[in-house]
C-alpha cells in the first residue's frame, strides 16, 4: 500500500522512565536503551515501526532538551527540525499541542497517530491494518479515537476504556467511560465483563479537530502563540515562542486532560499483540517465561527454588538466586533494587523519591 502524505506520527519519547529505575535512569531512560539486547533501542523501534506505513519527514519526535542529542543520534535518518525539544518537563497534552501547532502549518488536511516509545508490539501487520483503518476513521470525523485491546489478567497498572454504542465502523465503539489504574478487584470485575479494553496509549484524532479541542484546554497559550504569527508562519519564532512560553502549560496528560473530557472520544478493538513496556510487573506478565516462570532478561542467572521472578543484570555480572518468589530483582550501575513484583509501580515511585532525598541525585 503506498504512503499516505495526510497521515502523521507523534512519538513520545520524553518521560524519565523511573517506572523501570533502577535499569531506567535519568540521563537515559528507558526509551533510549537496548533493554532486551536486539540491537535497537525502544525509540528505534517505535520508529522502525511507523515508518513503514507513515512517511518518515512526517514522523515527529516529542522529547526533552535534555534528551535531544540522544534521540538525533539514535534516529539519524529523522529531520532534526522534527524533534521537538520541550525546555521543561510537561506531561504529554502540552507535548501534543506543540505537535498540533506544528503539523497544522506543515499540512491542514493531516491525520495524526500519537504513539508511547515504550510499547511491544508481536503482530506488525495487524498494528499497520488498524492504525491505518483507524487514520481513515478520523480523517472524515471530528472526534478522537483510542486503540484498545482485550484485556487478558485483571491488570491494575493499565487504564480501561468501556465501550458504549457500536458505531457504523466494525470494531469502533462510542467509548463510554475511562478508568486509570483500578485496584485488582475492580480490573477482574472489568475483564469479566467484556465491555472493557486495555488503553494501549495509542491516540488519533485529525489536526483541524486536535486544534479546536486544544483551543479549549490551554486557550492563553495556544491564542497568544497564533497571534504572534498572523500570516508570516517560521518553525524559528516558534521555537523562540515555545521556549519562552512552554512552561506556562499545565501539567496534563493526553488521557485525562484531552480524552476523559471529551464527548467524541471512540474506541477501536484491536488485536496486534499489545505489551506495555513502561513496568516491571507488566514487563514480566507479556515475556515468555523460562524455568521456574522466571523471566530473565540478557542476563546470566542460576536461579534456584525460584519462581515468578523478572531479573536483569548488567551483561558482565552472574546472579546466583536462590528462595525467591515473585520479585524484581534490577542493577544497573550503583543501584540494586529487589522488590517485590505484584503492583511494584507505587514501591519504586516511593523508593525513588527516599533515596534522591537521602543520597542525591547520582542514583536517579
Amino acid at each position: 500500500m503506498a504512503e499516505n502524505n495526510n497521515n502523521f506520527c507523534l512519538i513520545l519519547a520524553g518521560g524519565k522512565g523511573r517506572r523501570l529505575w533502577p535499569c531506567s535512569r535519568e540521563n537515559k531512560p528507558k526509551q533510549f536503551l537496548d533493554f532486551f539486547s536486539t540491537g535497537r533501542t525502544l525509540l528505534q523501534q517505535t520508529y522502525d515501526r511507523m515508518s513503514v506505513f507513515i512517511p518518515k519527514e512526517n514522523i515527529y519526535v516529542s522529547t526533552n532538551q535534555i534528551y535531544e542529542e540522544m534521540t538525533a543520534e539514535q534516529l539519524p535518518e529523522l529531520p532534526r527540525i522534527n524533534i521537538l525539544s520541550e525546555p521543561i518537563f510537561r506531561n504529554t497534552a502540552p507535548s501534543l499541542a506543540w505537535a498540533t501547532h506544528r503539523i497544522l502549518h506543515v499540512n491542514p488536511e493531516a491525520r495524526l497517530v500519537v504513539v508511547p516509545s515504550d510499547q511491544a508490539v508481536f503482530k506488525e501487520d495487524e498494528f499497520r491494518k488498524n492504525v491505518e483503518a483507524g487514520l481513515d476513521f478520523v480523517a472524515v470525523r471530528p472526534c478522537m479515537l483510542t486503540m484498545g485491546v482485550k484485556p487478558t489478567r485483571p491488570e491494575p497498572g493499565y487504564g480501561y476504556i468501556q465501550r458504549g454504542d457500536v458505531t457504523e465502523c466494525e470494531g469502533v465503539y462510542k467509548v463510554k467511560s475511562f478508568t486509570e489504574k483500578p485496584d485488582r478487584e475492580f480490573a477482574r470485575m472489568f475483564m469479566k465483563s467484556g465491555e472493557f479494553y486495555w488503553n494501549t496509549g495509542l491516540f488519533l484524532a485529525n489536526i483541524q479537530h486536535l486544534r479546536e479541542v486544544l483551543k479549549g484546554i490551554f486557550p492563553p497559550v495556544l491564542r497568544k502563540l497564533e497571534k504572534t504569527e498572523g500570516d508570516s508562519y517560521s518553525v524559528e519564532e516558534e521555537l523562540k515562542f515555545v521556549k519562552e512560553n512552554f512552561p506556562a502549560y499545565p501539567n496534563l496528560s493526553i488521557d485525562y486532560g484531552i480524552l476523559e473530557k471529551n464527548n467524541d472520544v471512540y474506541v477501536m478493538k484491536c488485536d496486534f499483540g499489545w505489551a506495555d513496556l513502561g513496568m516491571w510487573h507488566s514487563m514480566y506478565e507479556s515475556m515468555s517465561k523460562g524455568e521456574g516462570d522466571n523471566v530473565v532478561i540478557g542476563s546470566r542467572v542460576i536461579a534456584d527454588d525460584s519462581r515468578n521472578n523478572i531479573i536483569k543484570l548488567p551483561d558482565d555480572h552472574l546472579g546466583i538466586i536462590n528462595g525467591l518468589d515473585g520479585y524484581i530483582v534490577a542493577e544497573k550501575g550503583n543501584v540494586l533494587l529487589i522488590c517485590r513484583k505484584e503492583d511494584s509501580s507505587a514501591l519504586i515511585r516511593k523508593y525513588v523519591n527516599e533515596v534522591q532525598v537521602k543520597y542525591g541525585d547520582e542514583f536517579i
